[in-house]
């Protein structure tokens, strides 16, 4: 599990320092003491402190002192050893850290911030656990993803309370698993030309993961990436041919967007058959104009609907496989998503009523 400290100084006012505190005792592992300042202003907290001195939960080494990080350890508390990296001495000193077993080892990158990060977590990774120093969001995702595995977590240096939710979302989220179930397709038929969307992504997909996708915002529809063989046209993994510029596309488990509003670059949540949810980036949105079908289909009572291309590689998501849209028929069940509510700019507001035809 990816670790989240927040860093509080002598820069920090009193009062932006509570309402951090405030945020940080429902998403934080620990609170990095900085300086003396620092500490007199927190309050008490249920999360860790981490500090200078043996008073704390976790004492701060700075600068690093191989004796004193042994005598720290023999004695059963936890030590960060905190280092500024500007130089390759700097790195061997936090390998070394890492060798004589401190528990986390805090690094600030100055000018160069991927390099020294992708070294760390190459010769540190399982020996302590790498913090990164961060101040923004942009900072955080990138030293989590550096080298594919990241750091173990970042310490955020902020006055902004948003960019500590933003961080702690980033790290602390675990995508629910969204609870598909099957419904009964009622009719399908064709309808004249439109501007169709295909979704690129930066990722490949696998059989049975797709987008979440649909007319109204109340049922969307599972449908399948390109990731199948077929004589006439090469897979492509990377793909969602989604559907016409209004539909309704799952971003992320607390919003829709429109697919005309998608653009290269921006995250996007991927879905299987059987829930679980990833993120990934946007590579590319094309529009081109074709054929297209309305698909129908009935849950509880209630009648839903889909707009796809009619072409035989876009599919639909069922419980063991999935079935071409081109193939589909009355009777036949695909997976879909259903919730309540109404959406206000893509957000849900569970008790407003709204009826989508």
């Amino acid at each position: 599990m990816k670790e989240l400290w927040l860093k509080i100084d002598k820069t920090t006012s009193k009062n932006v320092a509570e309402e951090l505190l405030c945020s940080a005792d429902q998403t934080c592992d620990a609170i990095h003491i900085a300086d003396k300042w620092g500490e007199s202003g927190v309050r008490k907290t249920r999360i860790k402190i981490a500090a200078k001195g043996d008073k704390h939960d976790i004492q701060v080494l700075e600068p690093f002192n191989a004796e004193e990080l042994e005598k720290i350890k023999e004695a059963g508390k936890l030590v960060a050893v905190r280092l500024v990296v500007k130089s390759a001495e700097d790195e061997r000193e936090a390998i070394k850290a890492a060798k004589l077993s401190a528990d986390y080892i805090i690094i600030r990158c100055l000018d160069w911030k991927v390099i020294p990060l992708e070294n760390l977590i190459a010769n540190a990774k399982g020996k302590s656990k790498l913090l990164a120093e961060v101040s923004s969001f942009e900072e955080a995702k990138l030293a989590l993803e550096t080298l594919q595995l990241g750091v173990d977590g970042v310490v955020l240096k902020t006055s902004d309370p948003d960019e500590l939710v933003k961080v702690a979302h980033l790290i602390k989220k675990q995508l629910p698993r969204m609870k598909l179930v099957p419904v009964k397709i009622g009719d399908v038929k064709r309808i004249g030309t439109g501007a169709r969307v295909c979704v690129d992504t930066c990722d490949l997909m696998r059989e049975g993961e797709g987008l979440l996708l649909g007319c109204q915002s109340a049922c969307l529809f599972l449908v399948e990436a390109e990731v199948h063989q077929n004589p006439f046209v090469q897979p492509r993994p990377f793909r969602v041919n989604a559907g016409p510029v209004s539909l309704y596309v799952m971003c992320s488990p607390e919003k829709t967007r429109y697919l005309i509003e998608l653009k290269a670059g921006e995250e996007l949540m991927i879905v299987d058959r059987n829930g679980n949810a990833r993120f990934t980036n946007i590579g590319r949105v094309k529009i081109e104009w074709r054929p297209l079908l309305l698909i129908e289909a009935e849950h509880g009572g209630k009648r839903f609907k889909t707009i796809t291309q009619n072409a035989e590689t876009i599919r639909l998501i069922t419980e063991k496989g999935s079935t071409s849209v081109t193939a589909l028929k009355p009777g036949d069940e695909v997976l879909a998503y259903i919730l309540e509510g109404g959406r206000h700019f893509g957000t849900l507001v569970k008790e407003e009523r709204i009826v989508e035809l």
